[in-house]
């Protein structure tokens, strides 16, 4: 089962992936090795998915871009049809989408039953949202009717997020301004899973919510463009204790991290009981342990 969104598993293999992190599975990797590929580095996402591989007993195999050039040394499709002749799955975190699809359409092409799992994207964060759910879920139960309020760029986190907590009954907020904001088609895509509402008022977003989440205004690749996202976003749009004091008496905090304090967040927020950010980084091991597995035994 190839994982590069959660649009493209459902709501089925979504509860499977879920499932499959609760569990005490046994080592169904066997010694097999998965491709651990890294156009850009990442602390949870390495970690996370290096344990994750051992506990299914498999090898993992840490590759940074310099040692493939993806695109300039070879292109997508030699790298994945040449790792997939070494590897039981393919796990790459990417700069451009479309860069895994063509790993997807090459490998399929070569008839080699090797799955692909996005690790990240421009588009999308599924490892990340299937360890905000399952975060989600240890602190209220279940997630259909929690309220979830996005607060910031609305960029592949929050792109991700939606499309899982929607798919499970959960209510998205997602406030943004303008030009940080989703697009039609992405708009309305969500729209069709579950009640969603985009707005530029995050005081609204939040009313009452129990999950108020928030990530970096500038992710990594837009350096260039932090000075004109910091404008834009300014302090209105920084989780503080005044903002969280307007969701549900439980509310929680979350964060992907890695967090700008004092941008974003402040200090006070992210140190604070509400906060369960660093639940989130550990349930990336349980997240990808869970979509590792689904992704060998699911067809």
């Amino acid at each position: 089962m190839d994982f590069l969104d959660i649009a493209s598993i459902g709501g089925k293999g979504l509860a499977e992936v879920l499932g499959y992190a609760r569990a005490d599975l046994e080592p169904i990797l066997d010694g097999a090795g998965v491709a651990l590929v890294f156009e850009k580095p990442s602390l949870r996402t390495r970690n996370s998915c290096e344990i994750a591989t051992v506990s299914l007993g498999g090898h993992p195999v840490y590759i940074t871009n310099a040692e493939v050039g993806i695109d300039d040394r070879e292109s997508a499709e030699d790298i994945a049809r040449t790792l997939a002749g070494y590897h039981r799955v393919i796990a790459a975190r990417v700069f451009d989408h479309r860069v895994l699809e063509r790993m997807v359409a090459s490998i399929a092409g070569q008839g080699y039953a090797v799955p692909v799992i996005n690790l990240l994207s421009d588009q999308s964060h599924p490892c990340q949202a299937v360890a905000d759910i399952l975060t989600i879920s240890e602190r209220f139960g279940a997630i259909d009717g929690v309220t979830i309020a996005y607060v910031g760029d609305s960029n592949n986190v929050a792109h991700s997020l939606a499309q899982a907590a929607l798919t499970l009954g959960a209510k998205v907020r997602i406030a943004s301004p303008p030009q940080y904001s989703f697009d039609a088609s992405v708009r309305a895509s969500l729209e069709s899973l579950g009640e969603v509402s985009f707005g530029e008022d995050p005081y609204d977003a939040v009313l009452g919510a129990e999950v108020i989440y928030t990530d970096t205004w500038t992710s990594m690749g837009q350096e260039s463009e932090a000075a004109a996202r910091r404008e834009a976003f300014g302090t209105r749009y920084q989780v503080d204790a005044k903002m969280m004091a307007l969701g549900s008496h439980d509310a929680i905090f979350m964060h992907c991290l890695p967090a700008h304090r004092g941008e974003e967040v402040t200090n006070e927020v992210i140190e604070s009981k509400a906060s369960v950010v660093f639940s989130q980084a550990a349930n990336r091991m349980p997240a990808f342990k869970g979509i590792l597995y689904a992704s060998v035994v699911r067809p």
